[in-house]
């Protein structure tokens, strides 16, 4: 014996019982009474009404306690190695002292702002003296072309 479900409330429907509903995009609705079909063509939601299949699937109603809590698996944390440190390095650094790491940063500032300075007396020795700038009165391309320049 085959038996369909309501569109509406989720209820078995048994053979030669119900009513079918065709809607205008040629798509079947089967309704097991009048009081779903009524509500159906109200355009009422399912899902608020409590007595339904959907209702009651949505606000987990009558789910037996065992198969209703789903037992997580614990996330596991594992330590990987990155681009430029591999993992030992990385122990390394978090084992070490905030003492001795405050130390290593000063070292490597100064170390960065000596570069910094030869560079820079580098570059001032290295700099050819500039020719001296003239206080002859300066002329725009426009003007030295004798376009609309000299009115």
């Amino acid at each position: 014996m085959k038996t369909e479900i309501d569109s509406f409330s989720g209820q078995r429907i048994y053979p030669s019982r119900g009513r079918l509903f065709v809607r205008g995009d040629s798509k079947i609705f089967r309704f097991a009474n009048s009081k779903n079909e009524s509500l159906f063509l109200q355009r009422k939601n399912p899902r608020k009404i409590a007595w339904t299949q959907v209702y009651r699937r949505m606000h987990k109603k009558g789910i037996t306690e065992e198969t209703a809590k789903k037992r997580s698996r614990r996330t596991v944390k594992h330590q990987r190695g990155i681009v430029g440190a591999d993992l030992a390095a990385i122990a390394a650094r978090r084992n070490q002292s905030a003492a001795a790491r405050a130390q290593a940063r000063t070292a490597a500032i100064q170390k960065a702002k000596a570069e910094k300075k030869a560079k820079e007396d580098k570059k001032e020795k290295t700099k050819p003296a500039r020719a001296p700038v003239s206080t002859a009165h300066r002329v725009s391309k426009q003007q030295m072309k004798g376009g609309k320049g000299g009115r």
